[in-house]
């Protein structure tokens, strides 16, 4: 159905496709300017759906030849279908030949070229921009891919599953042809064709088998791929040791790329990276960097089963692979962290993470299920919401059933599904029927609304303790507030970890009242209905409650706890992840205060003082006390407000910090000198800790030292920049010139830019932290609006956009929410500019105004005229079309906030501007291409030994 300006895709309107599509043989004849595809698919109908035509998608195509069984046949074309009326009852071969135009494909959707080579991205609707096809997840085909091309510019051709055959060809051209044993859905499909070099590895797996693995990057780029590789070997031998999932076929292959929409792309046996995502040493890349490439090459790499071996039945359940495989890599990445202070840290992470991208989401106008119901642009869901909030879901079957109780759903998930596209339904059954009796299997039904229903859950718990009866109660009540489409919600499943502890700190015996003895001192409570009271007996004195440990579920909780809860948890809860959070509960209190009172922030003592202690702490792990010792994020804060004005939140950010650094002067002199890293660099947790320490130190000594023109400690930072020996201690100290706005911010930036101009993944830093920079006087806004016109400035690019514009208007409220509105203005150029270049970069863009209904009424009349503009723009892509309607639909009466509570500033209206334009058993292979140079050939290594201990933690 229609509503508004484009076309809406109901989940409640799935029917299975009349046709199958079981074999499909590809020959590319590729040519920058114009490829041709020849397309040989074997077709028949599906006997449980009524008989209709042929309709097959096609985007940017030009249509040669359409052929059934040989013969020509008559079709038609409406919008973007190819319609056959009259086909064969039995199975028959269709023939479509077609040429599309790689070169003019600005948005890097279906094939395209990039920095001379050939490369593909069919996620979600890409293929139909290849070929005709049945373009579903729920289609199935075994694919064999002939590639044709000029050797001398594409000596590397590469496709899914196995090389069956090379050959020179005439006129200097050389073909290669390959065969995926495994049925894959058309999104899955990749061709890879360049000027590459590979690092190789082979090794043989538990089963006995030997792999060979492959990291294919442009020349100049080898040696940083160490990382990629012995990340990729990790994730192989953790599956299988964890899982019990192998690798499947001969050879595995990873492809980077440097203009890429996403951070990287699944495709069975060939996936594609983002550069941004692939590509590590010590001089270019940071601790953060060397975490996200280990944990976006397992999360690729584990989609070989969850997402791969079963699939999607429709793009509604994107989930079912995403937030699975995001839990996957979550916990992979925390048996990798091993030490029990290192995987705090990342868990911690992920939800600051959540919170920060995922809970905004919740509230706003693009809000929507895990699974959800309608779409217009499936590219849109690609979110926060499927991916991080869905991997909490998974993540609560694991704490209802335990991690053996999980391990055996996966393993019934699999008998059940392989080879199948199916359902979130499905994974649930499947956990539920593997754990008879379990807290889930129980309450499998009402679980499932996390599916279902949109929005935070917040979870209010209050507590009574009666001394005579030596009891406690712990009263739960949940309410789901309202979300669009979604205004009345029902009671969720919400597990709570928890334990108690005395005013000392002590960690008391858990026995609920009606059980005969106490069982620990943690346990998880399930919540499941709106209100719960749990009554725990034999408690000696009143205690402080640590809920939602390990943040046990995706909710807003609210305790009640204060200042002298708070910190007896901030120093003697064994929950690390609740340690963390009590630190930024006392930082936001004091932060809301300040906002909500519209009045300067004086910090407290009592806070100044838990703050040193932390620091001081001789146990805590150093990454933990970085943590530990930030402050909430402006966007964090701002979703605690009901009104929200930007500037009045960065204030009391800023004034916090200046406080923090001025008051603890001492104690970050001392946590700079006595955590510096001695030896060559690792990326390791110890070495990673130490350094985010450091680094937050001297961030705050230069800030200090700025603002109270004590010239010493942006010097030792500018020495450090000019002297470092790894990219983190070296964007560790010109951050902290840059956030100072110190005076030697500026050469800093020069130096930095002379030095890397030929490295485009860190000229990509050099303009997220400018874009990024705290905003004094206007001027970050000003310096953001002249970089756009900087040389190695570019819309095309989307690692470059995302550098400069994103860290703009996403994530630097101060400078992008202006007094004169001109950040709404330059968001609206850019949004039009990016929808005539690349539709999907456009529209997360324009996802930054998704809350503008929350903001403080100067601000909102503002930001509705900016959307309102782009929303005027005729030739809108459905990507940003359906973001900017939704947008506008927020605006109503009720949604109207009240002004901020600080006195009210004035903000120009928005100025009229010009648009801007913007399974069979694999054969044994060999390597295609030449052996990668300045490498040794790789000997096997035998990871049959490892010890499965080692990686599930």
């Amino acid at each position: 159905m229609r509503e508004g300006t484009v076309t809406l895709i109901r989940r409640e309107d799935y029917v299975a496709p009349i046709f199958w599509i079981r074999t499909v043989d590809l020959t590319f004849d590729l040519d920058p300017a114009k490829t041709l595809v020849t397309s040989k698919m074997q077709l028949e109908r599906n006997a449980a759906v009524p008989h209709g035509p042929l309709r097959l998608h096609g985007e940017e195509l030009n249509l040669l030849r359409v052929l059934i069984n040989g013969e020509s046949v008559s079709f038609r074309q409406e919008g973007h279908e190819l319609i056959i009326d009259n086909v064969p009852d039995a199975d028959f071969v269709l023939e479509i030949r077609n040429t599309c135009c790689p070169d003019k494909n600005t948005a890097l959707s279906g094939l395209y070229t990039s920095g001379g080579g050939f490369f593909t991205q069919c996620e979600a609707e890409g293929f139909r921009r290849i070929t005709y096809f049945l373009d579903r997840p729920d289609v199935m085909a075994v694919y064999t891919v002939t590639l044709r091309a000029d050797k001398s510019r594409f000596p590397v051709l590469l496709s899914n599953g196995n090389l069956l055959d090379t050959a020179d060809l005439d006129n200097g051209r050389h073909m290669a042809k390959w065969h995926d044993p495994f049925p894959k859905p058309s999104y899955l499909f990749a061709l890879v064709a360049g000027d590459l070099v590979a690092r190789e590895q082979r090794i043989r797996t538990r089963a006995g088998k030997d792999h060979l693995l492959q990291v294919y990057v442009r020349r100049g780029d080898l040696e940083k791929t160490e990382h990629a590789m012995n990340s990729l070997i990790a994730s192989v031998v953790w599956d299988e040791a964890r899982f019990n999932l192998p690798l499947d076929l001969e050879r595995f292959m990873v492809v980077g790329v440097s203009d890429f929409n996403m951070g990287a792309m699944e495709n069975k046996g060939l996936n594609i990276f983002n550069t941004s995502a692939l590509l590590a040493s010590p001089a270019t890349a940071t601790d953060a960097d060397f975490q996200r490439i280990e944990s976006i090459v397992a999360h690729e790499y584990f989609h070989n089963w969850t997402g791969n071996r079963v699939t999607c039945r429709d793009w509604f359940q994107l989930s079912l692979k995403e937030g699975l495989t995001v839990f996957r890599d979550q916990e992979f990445s925390m048996d990798m962290a091993a030490t029990p202070s290192a995987r705090a840290v990342c868990r911690i992470q992920d939800v600051r993470a959540l919170r920060s991208m995922q809970f905004p989401e919740d509230a706003g106008a693009m809000a929507h299920p895990v699974r959800p119901d309608v779409y217009a642009e499936i590219n849109n869901f690609y979110t926060p919401t499927v991916y991080e909030k869905g991997s909490e879901v998974v993540r609560m079957y694991q704490t209802l059933v335990g991690r053996e109780g999980f391990g055996k759903g996966m393993a019934l998930y699999f008998e059940r599904h392989d080879g199948q596209a199916v359902t979130c339904d499905d994974f649930a059954q499947a956990i539920a029927d593997a754990n008879p009796g379990s807290e889930l299997s129980k309450r499998l039904d009402t679980f499932k609304r996390w599916y279902s229903q949109a929005g935070t859950p917040r979870l209010q718990a209050r507590g009574q303790y009666d001394a005579a009866a030596r009891t406690y109660t712990l009263s739960l009540q949940q309410v789901n507030p309202p979300s669009p489409g979604q205004p009345d919600k029902l009671p969720q499943v919400i597990p709570v970890a928890l334990g108690l502890l005395s005013r000392d700190g002590a960690a008391l015996p858990l026995q609920l009242d009606g059980e005969a003895q106490a069982a620990g001192t943690d346990r998880v409570l399930v919540l499941d209905s709106a209100e719960q009271s749990f009554v725990f007996v034999n408690v000696d004195s009143a205690p402080v409650p640590s809920l939602l440990r390990g943040f046990s579920a995706p909710v807003v909780l609210d305790d009640g706890l204060g200042d002298e809860e708070l910190l007896v948890l901030l120093k003697h809860d064994s929950d690390a992840f609740n340690r963390w959070e009590a630190s930024q509960r006392l930082a936001l209190s004091r932060l809301l205060t300040s906002v909500r009172n519209g009045q300067p922030l004086r910090l407290d003592d009592a806070y100044l003082d838990a703050m040193r202690a932390v620091l001081r702490h001789p146990d805590l792990d150093p990454a933990f006390k970085a943590l530990a010792l930030q402050l909430p994020d402006e966007a964090y804060i701002a979703e605690q407000l009901t009104v929200v004005d930007p500037q009045a939140i960065h204030a009391a950010v800023t004034q916090a910090q200046e406080q923090l650094a001025a008051a603890l002067q001492a104690d970050w002199a001392w946590a700079f000198e006595t955590h510096q890293v001695s030896g060559g660099y690792q990326p390791d947790p110890v070495q990673s800790g130490k350094r985010a320490l450091t680094n937050l130190a001297l961030s705050m000594l230069v800030l200090h030292a700025t603002r109270s023109g004590d010239g010493v400690w942006p010097g030792r930072a500018y020495q450090r920049f000019k002297d470092a020996t790894n990219m983190t201690d070296r964007m560790g100290a010109l951050s902290a010139l840059v956030q100072a706005h110190a005076a030697l911010a500026e050469p800093a930036l020069e130096r930095f830019h002379a030095q890397f101009k030929g490295e485009a993944l860190v000229i990509d830093k050099w303009f997220a932290l400018q874009g990024r920079a705290t905003e004094l006087d206007g001027k970050t806004f000003a310096r953001v609006k002249q970089l756009a016109k900087h040389s190695d400035f570019t819309l095309k690019n989307p690692n470059r956009a995302r550098s400069l514009i994103f860290s703009l208007c996403m994530f630097n409220p101060a400078a992008f929410h202006r007094t004169d509105a001109a950040g709404y203005v330059f968001w609206a150029e850019q949004v039009l500019a990016l929808d005539a270049i690349n539709p999907q970069v456009a529209g997360r863009l324009a996802r930054v105004m998704d809350r503008w209904t929350t903001l403080a009424t100067p601000y909102r009349s503002a930001a509705r005229e900016a959307i309102a503009r782009v929303a005027a723009k005729a030739e809108l892509s459905n990507d940003v079309r359906e973001i900017i309607d939704r947008q506008l639909a927020m605006d109503t009466p009720a949604a109207a906030p009240a002004a901020a509570p600080a006195a009210a500033v004035a903000v120009t209206a928005v100025a009229a501007a010009p648009a801007v334009a913007a399974p069979v058993e694999p054969a044994a292979v060999e390597a295609p291409t030449q052996p990668a140079p300045d490498l040794p050939p790789a000997a096997v290594i035998d990871v049959t030994a490892s010890d499965p201990s080692a990686v599930q933690g």
